[in-house]
């Protein structure tokens, strides 16, 4: 990798670099600049107002822990080529190069395509541009590449996306049952057999770790104020798409006008889409807020009075149901494995001596106003 390093000051970890070439290019890319304008944590800071991230300081968080995983597992003798780790990095930094604004409300209304697999329409787009440069990323971030521990450091139990969010998050947050020893798990990783593991040495720091994201998800992620926001935003793109459908006029930018009121019968052109997609940010549908209180259709207009004045739902279109599931540590697909001194791996579950919340804890909700004037 290049030794020319641009640097960066970041919040959480002070000075964070990216090599010049293939990744400072890609950082520097329209694509990957939009994260500059799309919130991490979406609506969270409508309870915690520190909430207010971006994707892009996420996206070069990870990349940071990635360099330094990368060098603590060449250090225990894992061979890892320059072209690899290149490629691990690269696939960090663009793993959520195709998440939309205001968090997931628009894979469920508009949008028919899920975050990952936008990103990896991205990723496919700019190894066209970079003349097949991400090929091996690709690879990685698409677990087809035979070290499967690449992978796993870009989307596994472990991986330097979940361990950057749940610092990163914690940190803006304030809320500080969120904060992970992350350096600390990251210095016991290692590779056996091809997969990720940690030694035995950081068996309390995984423990801490799958607490964490527990509280993380019921106090931020999934917390009854943030839902009820997301929600709202929800019902009111869906709102929109049925008065568009329907030949109404709405005020919106041109990109969110073609999600808005494409047919969604017709099976759209991937570049078109990409085209659009890549223009649209936190900014497009805040301005649709803002226009969108002084419509003629009620629902439209409450529902965009509500979100701006933060008049919220307490937790058909105005009121809803549903609910939320989490699974602090989901033992049923990739298990987290610990590595002892005496050779033996064994699944933390079997090995931990604290309950690790294996069980999917669901909670229903209704969101209705407070009050309808």
């Amino acid at each position: 990798m290049n030794n020319k390093l641009k640097i960066f000051n970041d919040p959480v970890y002070g000075f964070v670099s990216v090599p010049h070439g293939l990744l400072l290019e890609l950082a520097d890319h329209p694509y990957f600049q939009r994260l500059r304008r799309i919130r991490q944590v979406g609506l969270a800071h409508y309870v915690y107002p520190g909430a207010l991230h971006t994707r892009f300081h996420h996206a070069l968080g990870a990349l940071h822990l990635m360099q330094q995983a990368i060098e603590v597992l060449r250090s225990k003798g894992t061979e890892i080529s320059d072209e690899e780790a290149e490629a691990a990095c690269v696939a960090i930094l663009l793993h959520d190069i195709g998440h939309g604004p205001y968090s997931h409300a628009l894979e469920h209304t508009i949008v028919d395509l899920h975050h990952e697999q936008l990103s990896l329409l991205f990723m496919e787009a700019l190894n066209r541009h970079f003349k097949g440069s991400l090929t091996l990323a690709i690879d990685i971030f698409a677990d087809r590449y035979p070290k499967k521990f690449l992978h796993q450091l870009v989307s596994g139990q472990l991986d330097m996306d979940r361990m950057d969010y749940l610092n990163r998050d914690s940190f803006f947050t304030g809320v500080s049952e969120g904060v992970i020893g992350y350096d600390r798990i990251i210095k016991m990783l290692a590779v056996h057999e091809g997969e990720l593991v940690v030694e035995e040495k950081g068996i309390y720091s995984i423990e801490k770790f799958l607490i964490a994201r527990r509280l993380m998800y019921w106090q931020v992620y999934l917390h009854k104020t943030n839902v009820s926001a997301e929600h709202m935003v929800i019902h009111l793109l869906r709102r929109a798409r049925e008065l568009a459908l329907n030949g109404v006029e709405l005020e919106a930018s041109k990109h969110l006008r073609w999600f808005l009121y494409r047919d969604s019968a017709e099976k759209p052109d991937i570049p078109e889409l990409l085209g659009h997609f890549s223009q649209l940010d936190d900014v497009d549908i805040a301005a649709a807020i803002k226009a969108w209180r002084e419509s003629g259709d009620f629902v439209l207009s409450y529902l965009s009075t509500g979100l701006l004045d933060r008049k919220l739902f307490r937790l058909e279109h105005l009121v809803f149901d549903g609910r939320e599931s989490n699974r602090a540590y989901d033992d049923t697909q990739e298990q987290i494995k610990i590595l002892f001194k005496d050779g033996r791996v064994l699944p933390i579950d079997e090995c931990s001596d604290v309950p690790l919340y294996t069980q999917e804890v669901t909670k229903y909700f209704i969101c209705y106003p407070k009050e309808v004037q």
